[in-house]
């Protein structure tokens, strides 16, 4: 289960970013997610968990945003839409097509709940 490792990587990415930030907590994380990428957004999701359990992610929402595939055709020039075990232009049918999207796994919006200024000393 390849997903654990990857959730891994992903905690240590929001962390990283949450350190930097000075943020309270972590809220969400929004992670795009397409059909070519090899990873199976349920596993993913199982392996969250575990994955944040004593970080700075534990307790966030884990949002997947599932993207289409997305091919060029090389022949027509043309763009469109294609399922992935069917890579063809859905614009003149060719075959000969290049994936422009859907093989992606991004960490798209992480959001943050900021630490409240420390309060200034107070003299009597």
């Amino acid at each position: 289960m390849h997903e654990l490792s990857i959730c891994s990587s992903l905690v240590e990415q929001v962390s990283a970013i949450a350190a930097e930030q000075r943020a309270a907590r972590v809220i969400t994380v929004v992670v795009r997610i397409g059909p070519l990428s090899g990873v199976e957004a349920g596993l993913l999701e199982r392996a969250y968990p575990l994955a944040s359990a004593g970080t700075a992610v534990e307790g966030a929402t884990l949002v997947l945003e599932t993207q289409p595939v997305i091919v060029r055709c090389q022949c027509c020039g043309g763009e469109s839409a294609a399922e992935p075990n069917r890579l063809l232009c859905g614009c003149c049918g060719d075959w000969r097509t290049q994936v422009i999207a859907g093989d992606e796994l991004l960490l798209a919006t992480v959001e943050l709940e900021r630490a409240a200024p420390p309060r200034a000393a107070r003299v009597c």
